[in-house]
């Protein structure tokens, strides 16, 4: 399922195979499709052009909507957006906490308000093993709770306990399931999830607790929610070192370039954010020389590309002065074009740490990129 090929310092080149799509090289950034597809007009055949490897969708969001039975119906979210790549799906845990209100944290799971309609809608463990197994995913994520930084030290820790709880449940379900006749993907993996706020010691304890459950892929979840950037690199250089060799490690919801470079260095494999599409909708789009907005005037009448280094689609055809012209006149394609832009660069980035690991160059490579990425232009 994963190697790890070769190593500079911490960070780590890998590849990763699963039961649909070519093998994955890492370090990965998976791009957002939150409800079977991202924001911004992209669709899956895009995501091929942008040189994505994998999509990541939303447990939460497809079951309340269209309905995680009536994907399975259909075949299965891979039929279903036309994705033949992997995908992961989330458990649902992080839209629980941050979305649903009210809602009752029980030992059994959580109850919650709908965030679209106010119906009552539970969610455990079991249930998020079956949401994902309907959705025929190639990675289901163990459903966890996710707690706001910073969090009182004894409620992390209660929460920690039970989150490790739910994992043990969410094993025994997701086996149970594979085995089932119906089972639309057999060879769907379980990722763990490391939580424990802020907290060096919680950290380390459930990173060795989960560890031990010999999951597929462990997650460092409940990060950049607030927390400064410094607090994040803190808690990866804790958690690293217990995290399993052989298995691929993955930074949930970061984030800027900065952050992945830093992320990378520390020994994290896999990322995702909405970043890409979020900022790209405003008009933040994503350089090898920094952050350009382009809704400022100097750019209404510059006939240059986003970015001469970028070979994305828009890049290749389209000028700054018309993206600019498209979000003044609010044209639906000025959305369309940020988000490819974005999504490309942070494809391209990966790529690119990719072949610095490759060349043995990781460290020159980063130091030559963490000021110029950082830069708003």
């Amino acid at each position: 399922m994963f190697q790890v090929l070769k190593k500079e310092g911490r960070a780590r080149r890998g590849v990763f195979s699963c039961a649909h799509g070519k093998t994955v090289q890492t370090p990965v950034f998976m791009n957002v499709g939150t409800q079977a597809a991202i924001k911004g007009g992209v669709s899956a055949w895009d995501l091929e052009n942008v040189n994505c490897q994998i999509a990541l969708a939303n447990t939460y969001h497809l079951h309340l909507r269209p309905g995680d039975e009536l994907i399975y119906k259909l075949g299965g979210l891979h039929k279903f957006m036309r994705w033949d790549g992997p995908i992961l799906t989330d458990s649902g845990g992080f839209q629980v906490f941050s979305l649903a209100s009210p809602k009752n944290i029980k030992e059994e799971g959580v109850k919650f308000a709908s965030h679209i309609d106010g119906h009552i809608v539970f969610i455990g463990p079991e249930e998020s093993m079956r949401i994902q197994a309907n959705l025929g995913s190639d990675i289901a994520m163990a459903f966890d709770e996710c707690v706001k930084n910073p969090a009182p030290y004894e409620y992390a820790e209660a929460s920690c306990e039970r989150t490790f709880r739910w994992l043990e449940r969410c094993k025994i379900e997701h086996e149970r399931l594979k085995n089932l006749d119906t089972c639309l993907n057999p060879g769907q993996m379980l990722f763990g999830i490391n939580q424990g706020s802020v907290f060096d010691d919680l950290r380390i304890r459930h990173m060795k607790k989960i560890a031990e459950l010999n999951c597929d892929g462990y997650a460092i979840g409940g990060l950049a929610v607030g927390e400064p950037a410094e607090v994040m690199y803190h808690v990866i250089e804790q958690v690293e070192p217990y995290m399993p060799e052989d298995k691929p490690r993955y930074l949930m919801g970061v984030g800027t370039p900065v952050n992945i470079l830093e992320a990378v260095s520390r020994g994290i494999d896999f990322f995702d954010c909405v970043m890409p599409s979020r900022n790209g909708r405003h008009g933040k789009l994503f350089t090898w020389d920094g952050t350009i907005n382009i809704l400022n005037e100097k750019h209404a009448d510059d006939e240059s590309p986003i970015s001469d280094k970028c070979g994305c689609p828009v890049c290749q055809r389209y000028s700054r002065a018309y993206l600019r012209h498209l979000f003044k006149a609010d044209e639906v394609l000025a959305l369309r074009f940020a988000v490819l832009h974005n999504l490309y660069f942070y494809n391209d980035l990966m790529s690119k740490i990719r072949q610095a690991l490759d060349d043995g160059n990781f460290d020159a490579f980063y130091h030559e990129m963490i000021i110029k990425l950082a830069r708003r232009i």
